[in-house]
């Protein structure tokens, strides 16, 4: 019965779109990218060489673009498109939204060809019909297409970057998430073992704050996104709290990227602001590449557990941003009692991370307090910790302006803490260790605290129930104890000087 309703639909659709053959105008055409042919290329062309990445050789199964008209987010486009230049497909799938049809489920253009002044792209038919196959909620309503531009501008960075693929043109109206789980689900059983199918999402983020805002806003979203967190995505975008124009095809790419066993990486974020130069009113982009781990898509326990430990690396840049906002931010509350605002566009240092600030003094320990979990940005944590180490430290008296040229500063970026569920698990010098007996007895330990002291499992356990949480030696060995592991990166100003 649904294939009689699909073929209604269809036929029903010919005469208003004038698609005999199925031939899919444009509809921006000559508006959010150049009509001439020649112009249009060499534009992309340009973006591209702009664009300071590399063609990546990690395998790129997902990447996340912005629709904007191509003077704002064209050159950002072009970081996705170009990182993932050095593979071939068969299938692109592209998944955008739509901005002007109110649709509660996925519409799936079946057959024919989209045109744009670069040429036709034929549609992937076999693979579009089984998706549309698959459940009641995805369909083919041609009206969605109509005047959507979202999936549209996608097209040209394609027909530049690559040669014989064809297309699965999806639009995405405001389903449930049951839906939405569902045609992950569908789109993951579609692709199953193959890896010449790119899967494209089309969104921008933040619409109309000012630059100060949308950044927060966006390198939450952003976060998000790399953590593969579909549900806080999901949900914070429709309350308002996180913003994307597409965060439904984000979500599916989320869900999809889990179970496929990917990893997200940024690879550009900017706004309109940076081109217009006015910041009163940006919208946000970003480009983002999900890529496999090498690993099979279902992790077993052991690699479910390793994978919590990991810590998204800093490069050195980042690290020296972070040891200049710890001991300014310090040095100006000693001095003046004041929090020097941090200045912060990197997304990385967005994104909300525990972190320790330890503070030394002549290679004596000074001052050392940490937040484990927070919502804070990792920037942010930095400067709250380097002003409690520099004041708050219940074992020292506050740091005085005198000192400040003798102290040295070292941070601590924490992975999630997690329950260890086996003593064997806990890695002298890898794994910091949260000992509990409820909120009454509570201590932690950094990973560098066992390779300062030379300490063994145990004698690091010992110590830290005594020392740290007021508990007895053996504590640890309680079955009411609970014990929890994370791993840091930790770094000082010598390590990053040069």
């Amino acid at each position: 019965m649904k294939r009689i309703l699909l073929a209604g639909i269809i036929l029903l659709a010919l005469a208003p779109l004038s698609l005999g053959d199925m031939i899919k105008e444009p509809n921006v055409s000559g508006q959010f990218y150049d009509s001439n042919a020649a112009r249009l290329s060499a534009q992309i062309k340009s973006f591209f060489s702009a664009a300071t990445i590399a063609p990546s050789a990690k395998d790129i199964r997902i990447i996340l673009a912005p629709h904007a008209g191509y003077i704002y987010s064209g050159p950002v486009a072009a970081y996705g498109f170009k990182g993932v230049s050095k593979k071939s497909f068969k299938t692109v799938v592209v998944l955008a939204p739509s901005h002007y049809f109110a649709l509660d489920g996925v519409s799936i253009w079946p057959q024919g060809s989209f045109k744009t002044p670069l040429g036709l792209i034929d549609v992937d038919q076999e693979f579009a019909e089984k998706l549309i196959a698959m459940d009641e909620k995805f369909t083919f309503q041609p009206a969605v297409f109509e005047r959507e531009h979202s999936l549209e501008v996608e097209l040209p960075f394609l027909q530049e970057t690559f040669s014989d693929f064809k297309v699965v043109p999806v639009i995405m109206g405001q389903p449930d998430y049951g839906t939405v789980e569902k045609f992950a689900e569908g789109l993951n059983t579609m692709i199953g073992g193959r890896t010449d199918v790119l899967v494209v999402v089309s969104s921008d983020l933040s619409h109309y704050h000012d630059d100060a805002v949308a950044r927060k806003m966006d390198h939450h979203t952003i976060a998000a996104m790399e953590q593969l967190d579909a549900k806080r995505l999901w949900k914070q975008c429709r309350v308002g709290t996180m913003e994307m124009c597409g965060y439904v095809p984000a979500t599916v790419a989320l869900l999809l990227a889990k179970k496929q066993n990917l990893k997200a990486e940024l690879v550009r974020y900017a706004n309109s602001g940076d081109v217009t130069q006015d910041k009163s009113r940006v919208v946000g982009y970003s480009a983002l590449i999900f890529y496999s781990n090498g690993h099979d898509p279902v992790l077993s326990d052991q690699s479910a557990q390793a994978a919590q430990d990991t810590i998204a690396p800093l490069s050195v840049e980042q690290k020296k941003i972070l040891i200049a906002i710890a001991k300014q931010t310090m040095e100006e509350y000693v001095r003046h009692g004041k929090v020097a605002p941090a200045k912060v566009s990197d997304p990385r240092l967005m994104a909300a991370e525990g972190a320790f600030v330890t503070i030394n003094k002549h290679g004596q320990l000074r001052g050392c307090i940490g937040n484990i979990v927070t919502d804070n940005p990792l920037y942010q944590t930095v400067q709250n910790m380097a002003i409690a180490a520099a004041t708050r430290d219940p074992r020292f008296p506050a740091v005085t302006a005198a000192e400040l040229g003798e102290l040295d500063v070292e941070v601590s970026v924490l992975s999630q803490p997690r329950v260890a569920s086996d003593l064997n698990e806990i890695v002298m010098g890898k794994h910091g260790v949260i000992v509990s007996q409820g909120r009454a007895h509570q201590g932690v330990f950094l990973p560098q605290v066992a390779t300062e002291f030379g300490w063994d499992r145990e004698e690091f356990l010992s110590n830290l129930c005594v020392h740290k949480a007021g508990l007895p030696a053996d504590a640890w060995k309680d079955p009411k104890t609970k014990l929890e592991i994370f791993t840091a990166d930790v770094f000082s100003e010598h390590d990053v000087a040069h």
